[in-house]
């Protein structure tokens, strides 16, 4: 009864993981700047995600505007739009397999199938969490490099955006769960 009990605690924190993967990818905050004039009246926080760019002016103001195309997003971006894509596809296929396989459903009842797919469903939580990962901390390098560059003016660099600790957050809690509940029907 305690390994139905850790299959679903373990299965609850991977759906915790996903949902901060979908809320890390949407959101506008990767990357973040604020420029400050003479005044307070000119203050204005700048912040660019995945999908979109936005300001927010101090005096209420919030204005987003969609990448219109595609192809003229910088190569990282791209990038990054796809491993995050791929992550919260992973993280979907890997609950639908781990559901199947865990023991308190009725699929596959008294079969031998049932620990692989619950194995499954774990390789698939880590996969989508590392793809996670990976994202969060190119876009980290890529910020504390350009952040650094004594040739890029102060206007035009950023700072890590709440979105990329999110990223940071959920998938390492999704990684050590899945590391520890993959391994259990094993043992």
């Amino acid at each position: 009864m305690a390994s139905v009990a850790v299959q679903l605690l373990g299965f609850f924190l991977g759906l915790l993981g996903f949902a901060g993967t979908i809320v890390a990818t949407l959101l506008p905050h990767w990357r973040s700047t604020v420029y400050m004039g003479s005044n307070i009246i000119t203050a204005t926080a700048y912040m660019k995600g995945l999908w979109m760019e936005c300001a927010w002016h101090s005096t209420g103001v919030y204005q987003c505007e969609l990448y219109r195309s595609l192809l003229a997003l910088p190569p990282d971006l791209q990038a990054a739009r796809a491993l995050m894509v791929l992550s919260c596809i992973s993280s979907v296929l890997a609950s639908l397999v781990a559901v199947m396989g865990m023991k308190c459903t009725h699929f596959a009842q008294r079969s031998v199938v049932k620990s692989p797919l619950v194995l499954s469903g774990g390789v698939g939580f880590l996969c989508a969490g590392l793809l996670c990962l990976v994202t969060v901390s190119w876009t980290t390098n890529d910020v504390i490099m350009d952040f650094y560059d004594p040739f890029l003016l102060s206007g035009m660099k950023y700072e890590i955006g709440l979105a990329v600790y999110l990223g940071y957050f959920f998938p390492c809690k999704e990684v050590v769960r899945k590391i520890d509940n993959a391994f259990l029907p094993i043992l």
